[in-house]
């Protein structure tokens, strides 16, 4: 695609970048049929073709024209609003789950490309009041385990009297299992992160307990914020703020000796990879970002290279339960590892159901399920159809975003998939 960008834009790095990302579409349209919000609304400037194209202008300072717009792309819709608001409006409705580059004939860096549009209409486009309110608000108390936490447990400690319409955004206590404290010469380090030690503290102590039947200790970080909420808010001070404050909380752990940094929110994992390439102009902490990405593991890694099959090992538990698995967007479209949770699964003797358009998003997607909450309820209601059409006893998922959204209105129990293994692996031998 020929990119022509205005004279603002020319010389400066993210102007630079942008045309380079953009000149490999062709504006094809491939990328629809994967898109959960272009096949929720029909239209196209919610699906990766019209964002992009909507970028394009915006770089080139051009108003929309409907005599030179593609034939896919509806120029009613756009009516009333000037390119910079009608892109942020639009950007603002994805939901990064980059599900689009996985069909690009092209290998356009979609992903890439919604971080660099957001950034930069969100320097030209003024917000209204009450949009700049929401998202601090978001970010104020998200990213604050001791803030979130605590407004956390107020809610619960009243959830029983609520109507049921609140009482669902409000998800019952869980309690955290034993933590194992034998010593091993394997040592590995677990984030913690911002909402996942309130909502589900025992999701990693039973990373601890299972990578422990296996001669590794699993010792936790101090819990904080990795930064990619702000990062997809375009927040990007704030973002790299927080990424240097995780990276100089993981430094001492990481000279100490720990072999990698495990993640058990693929959320948090997409994010750490990116690391070493967010903050490459940083050269007070390029060094060490490029050592969090290189050691930066999704536990489904790590437990799929020491869990392998002997000639002596018994044989699994067959068909325990019937399992709906999903695999979030962050695991199996930004970290690349779809299908290393579903086998380990199956060897430990679960039933996979299979579930439709397992490429689709839960809407979950981090901030975007307080942010545009009628998209994020609707684009679950049909998550869910497909996860429960086949009847499962239990869904199981691999990010902390989607376990809670789906929780709060699945009517059969939703789980990580690192607790069931934990579940079903033979105890540890003294």
């Amino acid at each position: 695609m020929k990119v022509d960008i205005a004279q603002r834009y020319r010389g400066t790095s993210l102007g630079e970048e942008a045309e380079a990302l953009l000149q490999p579409c062709v504006i094809c349209g491939q990328c629809e049929a994967v898109c959960p919000t272009f096949r929720l609304v029909g239209e196209g400037w919610d699906g990766p073709r019209g964002r992009i194209y909507l970028t394009k202008l915006f770089l080139e300072g051009k108003q929309v024209d409907a005599t030179s717009l593609p034939p896919a792309l509806s120029y009613k819709t756009l009516e009333g609003r000037s390119v910079g608001a009608n892109l942020q409006f639009h950007l603002d409705r994805c939901l990064s789950c980059r599900s689009c580059e996985n069909s690009c004939p092209k290998g356009v860096q979609y992903g890439r490309l919604l971080d660099v549009g957001r950034e930069l209409v969100e320097r030209a486009v003024p917000r209204p009041l009450k949009q700049r309110l929401a998202r601090q608000a978001v970010r104020g108390i998200v990213t604050h385990p001791n803030r979130f936490a605590t407004l956390l447990r107020a809610g619960q400690a009243v959830r029983g009297a609520l109507p049921e319409r609140w009482r669902s955004n409000v998800p019952e206590r869980r309690r955290q299992g034993t933590w194992p404290q034998r010593a091993h010469g394997r040592r590995m380090l677990v984030w913690q992160g911002c909402v996942q030690p309130a909502l589900a503290p025992d999701i990693n102590a039973a990373a601890a307990r299972v990578l422990d039947r296996f001669g590794i200790r699993l010792e936790p970080a101090p819990e904080g914020c990795c930064g990619v909420l702000s990062h997809h808010m375009a927040e990007t001070g704030d973002a790299r703020a927080r990424m240097r404050r995780a990276i100089d909380a993981l430094w001492p752990y990481l000279e100490s000796g720990v072999e990698a940094l495990v993640l058990t929110a693929s959320g948090c994992g997409m994010h750490f990879r990116e690391y070493g390439r967010l903050l490459d102009d940083d050269f007070a902490y390029r060094d060490k970002a490029r050592r969090v990405s290189e050691l930066t593991r999704d536990i489904s890694e790590i437990v799929a290279d020491v869990w392998r099959p002997t000639p002596d090992a018994p044989p699994p538990l067959q068909a325990v339960r019937r399992i709906a698995f999903q695999s979030s967007c962050s695991l199996q479209h930004g970290e690349k590892l779809n299908g290393v949770v579903e086998k380990l699964l199956r060897r430990a003797g679960f039933r996979l159901v299979q579930v439709t358009y397992p490429f689709m998003c839960c809407g979950a997607a981090g901030a975007y399920a307080l942010l545009q909450r009628d998209m994020s309820q609707a684009l679950r209601e049909r998550k869910l159809e497909t996860l429960l059409e086949r009847h499962p006893d239990q869904i199981v998922t691999a990010n902390i975003g989607c376990l809670a959204h789906l929780a709060a209105a699945s009517p059969v129990p939703v789980k990580h998939w690192i607790e069931l293994l934990d579940e079903v692996l033979p105890p540890v031998r003294a």
